[in-house]
């Protein structure tokens, strides 16, 4: 059995594991200004006249493709379509849903990208999950724009990544989701990933005490309990890469950003579209304000464009911002 200093050791050491805690930064660096309003807009298309975007309306689902489109074009990227037909045997196999791809920088051997998907679950607005990612994907795209890229970025908008009934698992786990045909594709086409980035609902934060819930009670004694900060999500194999983006992130924006490397054992760890990059070799992160740990309309009506805190989702833009850059560096 261990005594009180083996175990103090054990916890020690997994706290390192799983936080990867770092000293505080000097101050955020100079990066661009984001709009919260220009974020706002696009969560209110997308929440408010673009619904509902679930799996069985694929005209809604295209005409929010194309509005992703145009508006990327309009932020200066190479913009192009990934459509696939669904294969689940149900009665939308053989429609066709598409993937947005965005290209910045020079075309190098390595990439790194960075995704959202914009489907929503069920007939509900999806403000947080996931307009929320869209309108910071669409925002980060304008950013990039400007800056002197040394490699090649891709930001891609998903189709199907939601679950298609109430009940059942992501659909991004299965054949059908969009992050599961682009990963797919990269891997077949011998892509090479050096990191891809998950945008999973950015927009709500609460400073109230015990805001914020954990999938594990222990992971109490090591995170805030209030719903006031952002995450930076990966597996075990993901720890440099992790250091990195939160590095970054800290240092792009005041926001409070805290991260975990745990196994896909742990709830929430791989619940989103970087689980088809890990599934494909690559390495992969989720940047997220932890879904339904804290915002207790995920996956309701509720999930409307007013309860999210734009000022604080446009921090959050920046802190990508500068991890994107420091990825690519």
């Amino acid at each position: 059995m261990l005594g009180i200093a083996g175990l103090a050791v054990l916890l020690s050491t997994a706290w390192i594991i799983v936080t990867q805690p770092m000293l505080p930064a000097d101050g955020p660096t100079a990066t661009s200004v984001i709009d919260p309003e220009r974020l706002k807009g696009h969560v209110a298309m997308l929440s408010q006249r673009l619904v509902p975007r679930d799996w069985r309306h694929v005209e809604n689902l295209d005409l929010t493709a194309l509005y992703i489109s145009e508006q990327l074009v309009a932020a200066g990227s190479r913009v192009t379509e990934q459509p696939y037909q669904m294969r689940g045997n149900n009665e939308m196999r053989g429609k066709t849903y598409r993937n947005v791809i965005a290209t910045l920088g020079p075309d190098t051997k390595e990439r790194i990208v960075v995704g959202a998907h914009y489907d929503a679950y069920l007939g509900y607005p999806a403000a947080d999950d996931n307009a929320s990612g869209i309108a910071a994907l669409i925002e980060l795209a304008r950013m990039l724009a400007r800056d002197s890229l040394p490699i090649r970025v891709d930001l891609v908008a998903f189709s199907l990544e939601e679950p298609l009934a109430e009940g059942a698992q992501g659909n991004f786990r299965t054949a059908d989701g969009g992050s599961a045909v682009h990963a797919t594709s990269l891997r077949a086409m011998g892509a090479q990933v050096r990191l891809m980035l998950s945008l999973e609902t950015l927009g709500f934060f609460s400073d109230e005490q015990d805001s914020q819930e954990f999938p594990i009670s222990l992971l109490r004694r090591w995170y805030p309990n209030e719903g006031n900060f952002i995450a930076v999500v990966s597996n075990l194999q993901g720890m440099s890469m992790v250091r990195t983006a939160k590095a970054a992130m800290r240092a792009a924006s005041p926001l409070p950003v805290y991260s975990i490397n745990a196994p896909s054992q742990v709830e929430g760890i791989d619940y989103s579209d970087h689980f088809n990059y890990w599934r494909n070799g690559y390495s992969a992160v989720m940047i997220t304000d932890t879904a339904f740990n804290r915002n207790k309309a995920y996956h309701t009506a509720g999930d409307t464009a007013d309860r999210l805190d734009y000022m604080r989702m446009a921090m959050v833009v920046q802190g990508v911002h500068g991890a994107v850059l420091a990825v690519a560096r």
